[in-house]
């Protein structure tokens, strides 16, 4: 059975029902995540030899043997398969057809929509096939402030947009940082904007705003080095970078728009928040001034394209984003000439 987006959580808290839990997407971090949870329902010591049977690609061929067994210690198993592809669709089944209450919980990331073991398993009424992606906006917001607040750390909302602005793609990497923050912050903490500027505001974060702010204000030069420097030296993702971008596109065009309703520049930027770093102010200034609105919504487009792009299998996406830059850098240079 296919699990919608608001099934999700209850699904996990209660497996109890299902004999197969699929764990499919690009978020490998997320997948993880969610099949540890489902685990541990069943039984909190993962490590429990007689309980739980953790199978990589190796040892793929044991499965139906584990489903099969019986727990020497009383208890549901649970057999936990990771990197699960076509080739068990049919081990897949002589486990639903035995007479056994293990849970099968398999990952597979990367799994195509047209897969056979993802098909049967999202038409069995005892099987749950969960997809896993990376999340966004506010999607993404929420789950941050969750996972802060069960550490019992609470953060301001314009510090909880600016980290999911650079979040990871990953779920692990982001609740790596989010765990970050707990350090730094202790139990009973409040995060400010300031605070985790300072405490996960890494190289590739800052190499990717010199690329943003560079471009839109039609420093080409500036823009290929930071890119470059970012994409190569930094590891910056390109999917968070197209994000981050995204988000910096936005910003300009708000105060653009502001501007053109006849607020003055300097009120416009004041207003937002985060606020436009002061060492930034004069780049941020200059490339409101040279986009308007509708080239600022042409831009955000691009962007958006360059995203879609860089999600597809094989695509090469570091090309394309510093080719990305070199665009918006190269436009914003045309039209500061034609001011």
């Amino acid at each position: 059975m296919k699990i919608s987006p608001r099934a999700i959580a209850s699904t996990l808290r209660d497996p109890g029902a299902w004999r197969v839990i699929l764990l499919h997407g690009e978020d490998t971090g997320l997948i993880r995540e969610r099949a540890t949870q489902a685990a541990q329902v069943i039984t909190p010591e993962l490590d429990d030899p007689f309980r739980v049977a953790i199978l990589g690609r190796d040892a793929h061929d044991r499965m139906a043997e584990e489903c099969a067994a019986l727990s020497l210690v009383g208890g549901r198993r649970v057999v936990w398969v990771r990197e699960a592809r076509d080739g068990l669709t049919g081990p897949v089944k002589e486990c639903l057809a035995a007479d056994t209450d293990t849970l099968l919980i398999m990952e597979a990331p990367g799994l195509e929509s047209r897969s056979k073991l993802r098909a049967l398993l999202e038409k069995a009424p005892n099987c749950a096939a969960i997809a896993c992606y990376p999340e966004e906006g506010r999607v993404l917001e929420g789950s941050i402030r969750q996972m802060l607040l069960a550490l019992g750390v609470e953060i301001d909302p314009d510090a909880l947009s600016w980290f999911a602005e650079r979040a990871s793609p990953d779920r692990a990497a982001t609740r790596a940082e989010v765990e970050k923050l707990f350090l730094f912050a202790g139990q009973g903490g409040r995060l400010t904007h300031e605070d985790v500027q300072a405490c996960i505001g890494d190289a590739a974060s800052v190499s990717l705003e010199d690329a943003a702010f560079a471009a839109m204000s039609g420093d080409r030069a500036g823009a290929d080095l930071a890119i470059e420097r970012a994409m190569s030296t930094d590891r910056m993702n390109p999917i968070g970078a197209a994000r981050a971008l995204l988000s910096h596109i936005h910003r300009l065009r708000r105060v653009r728009l502001a501007m053109d309703a006849g607020q003055g520049r300097a009120d416009a930027m004041s207003a937002l928040r985060p606020p436009v770093f002061f060492k930034r102010t004069e780049q941020f200034g200059r490339a409101v001034t040279i986009w308007d609105a509708d080239a600022l919504m042409q831009a955000a487009t691009w962007t958006q394209q360059l995203e879609l792009a860089c999600k597809q299998t094989g695509s090469p996406d570091v090309v394309l984003c510093k080719r990305h830059i070199a665009r918006l850098a190269t436009q914003a240079r045309i039209m500061a000439r034609q001011r």
